[in-house]
This record gives structure tokens, sequence and C-alpha cells, in this order.
């Protein structure tokens, strides 16, 4: 939903009731829940006046489904990440028959969040200035391959001319491959790559880990001259990835792990909402999320959607790139690209993985995005 200059943000939620449940009575309750966590009677008319959300709308959807629109003083937030996704989703995730929809964002509230530091322009910058076209990206996998193994096949891609060569989000601190040798050695080989093909692919490490020794990992990933970093927020924690968006300089991509948990028909947070809004705001300038035909149930409905969602006009926050992964190789490409735009990057892997030499796969693929780059639609946009 656009941002708006009004004070209040609103949430819009699709309730489906059960037999005897009353659709008001329910909508009241998230208003209550949400805020106060009282019965109406035990709030003081004050607290009640300013803190209780306000129940704007109630409309029948038929098949006891039910749209409403529940507003919300700003100050109930603050200025956190957390405690905005405690009033978006926190209690009610513990009832049922409650998915959010919408978010109208008030001005007032975005101006306290990042968005993205890069968004698809500075994006493309780092990739060298690449235009006209989409940008390509693949996973190094699998977990179990020693550093070594993992370089060559970065090099592999690099020689290609792939894009971005992101770490699988698995791969963490294991000793088959442990962080430090990792970076080091695939930063390295896409150097060497883009040295013999003066190209400008880049290496993206996965940073996970805990609390305490995420810093440092960081300022490792820096010091490797590494641009950007893989984070998946409900691993490593939202707020962290805010914190990283505001203060690291480095481009962030965004994994949906754990995400999964909240996307279902009645219930929990749409795609579009938490992986197109809630990822864009806390600092992500690329999402990924699985396509439709891949291993994964999600629409061309709800990946559109998604796209809309991370590219439409929000605030002052940058728009960021759709990364859909799954259902691409190089002869659905020129489809892939009428339907999304060429403000996307495609994640490929399986693809890629199957053909015996990654590096003239990925040239292949490569000049496919080329060929039609220039001519594809923003349908979808």
């Amino acid at each position: 939903m656009p941002d708006s200059a009004d004070e209040k943000l609103r949430i819009t939620y699709v309730l489906t009731c059960g037999e005897g449940e009353d659709p008001q009575a329910k909508a009241r309750d998230i208003a209550l829940e949400q805020t106060v966590e009282l019965p109406p009677g035990s709030v003081p008319a004050e607290v009640a006046g300013r803190i209780v959300g306000d129940v704007e709308k109630l409309e029948d959807l038929g098949g006891s489904r039910w749209k409403a629109v529940l507003s919300y003083d700003v100050s109930i937030v603050g200025d956190d990440i957390p405690q905005l996704l405690n009033l978006l989703f926190g209690n009610i995730s513990l009832k049922s028959g409650i998915l959010a929809t919408e978010i109208g964002w008030p001005r007032a509230l975005l101006a306290h969040f990042p968005g993205p530091r890069f968004g698809i322009e500075g994006l493309r910058a780092a990739c060298g200035g690449v235009q006209g076209r989409p940008l390509l990206c693949a996973a190094v996998k699998p977990v179990g391959l020693s550093a070594k193994q993992l370089a060559d096949i970065c090099y592999q891609f690099a020689m290609g001319g792939v894009d971005i060569i992101k770490d699988d989000h698995s791969l963490a601190n294991q000793k088959s491959a442990p962080f430090r040798d990792r970076v080091e050695r695939c930063q390295e080989a896409v150097a060497k790559a883009n040295a013999l093909t003066r190209g400008h692919s880049l290496y993206v490490p996965n940073l996970m880990g805990s609390a305490s020794g995420i810093g440092k990992r960081l300022e490792f990933v820096r010091a490797e001259d590494c641009k950007g970093i893989l984070l998946s927020p409900f691993l490593v924690g939202l707020d962290t990835v805010r914190w990283i968006a505001e203060t690291s300089e480095l481009f962030i991509l965004a994994h949906p792990s754990l995400a999964g948990a909240f996307f279902h028909p009645s219930h929990g947070i749409a795609p579009e909402v938490l992986l197109g809004e809630i990822f864009r705001v806390i600092g992500s300038d690329g999402v990924i999320y699985p396509n439709v035909g891949g291993r994964f149930a999600f629409s061309e409905a709800a990946c559109l959607a998604i796209n809309s969602s991370l590219r439409n006009p929000l605030g002052r926050l940058r728009p960021a790139f759709p990364v859909p992964g799954g259902g691409v190789d190089a002869a659905q490409v020129p489809h892939w690209i009428d339907r999304y735009g060429i403000d996307t990057i495609f994640l490929v892997g399986s693809s890629l993985y199957t053909q015996s030499d990654l590096t003239e796969a990925s040239r292949r693929l490569l000049e496919a995005v080329r060929r039609h780059g220039d001519g594809g639609s923003i349908t979808g946009r």
C-alpha cells in the first residue's frame, strides 16, 4: 500500500471466521490484543483513546472471510523494527484465521527506517554499471565441499560472467569450509577471474553466526573487500539486518529461510508484505524468493505482487531488486524477462549444475539474457 502523510499506521487483515465467530468481535479483539492486552472495561479511557487500535473498515468477502482495516497511532511503534513486527503480528500469530495482507505506511514511521542502502541503481553500479538487462546470480553449493572446491566453483561462475556469486544460505562455519577460509578463497577466486575477463563479478558470502560473533565476521568480510553479503533475516534477526544496512556500507541480499512459516492461505503474513515490504524496510537491496515453477508452491500472482512491493514508491526508500530463484534456464529467460522486467536478478542453480561445464553454461545463460534484455518488457513490474 502507498505511503501516506497521515499519522496512522493502517494494517489490513483478512479474517476467516469459524462457525459462530463474530467478525466484528474478532477485529476488535485484534485491536486490543495487539496493544493493551486487556478487556475493554479494564483500560483507562485516556489510554484507550490514544493506544487501542480502531477498526476502520469491515467488509464481507464471502465464504466466512472478512476484510478488516485497523489503524494505530505510530507512537505505539516508536522507532524500532521489533515493535513494528510485534504490532503487525505479535500475539495474534498465536490465534487462527488472521492474515495480514497490506500495510499503509505513514511517512513519519518510514523516516525511522533506512530501506536499501544501494537499491536497484546502486547494485547495478556495484556490478560494473550493468544496464539494459537483468542481473544474474548463482549459488555456490553444496555444503560439505571444501573451501577450495567452493572457490573453484566461484571461479567458473565468474569466468562465465555471472554478476553475483553468492554462498548457499546453508554455508556457515562448518569444518568442511570454515567461514574465514571460505570467504578468503572465494573472494580471491572471483578477483582472479575478473582480472582475466575484465569482468565485474561479485562474491557475496553468507553472514551467519551468533549475536556475539557476527560483528567480527562482518569486519572480516569488509577487510576482504567483499561488496555485499547474504543474510537470512529470520535467522540472524530482522533488526540485525537493519543495523548492518545502516552501518556496514555493504549491499544486502535477503534469503527467505524460515519465512515460509508465515505463508498460509488463511493465517500469517502475505508474501508481498513480508518479503516485499518488511524486508525492504529493514534494508535489503535484493530479496530472494521461490519463483513459480520451482520446488516451492508460490503462484505467479504472488511473485508479481512481491516484485511490485519491492519496486513501488514507498516514502524515501529506494526500490529493491526482486531475486526469483527456480524455474529459470537459458530457454526460459525470454519468458521471465517479459513477465518480471529487466530490474530483476535471476537466481539460477540447478540448471547450471546439471551441465558438465559451469563456465560454458553460465556464458550461454548470460548471452540469452543479453539478447533478450534490451527488448524485454516490464510486464508485471
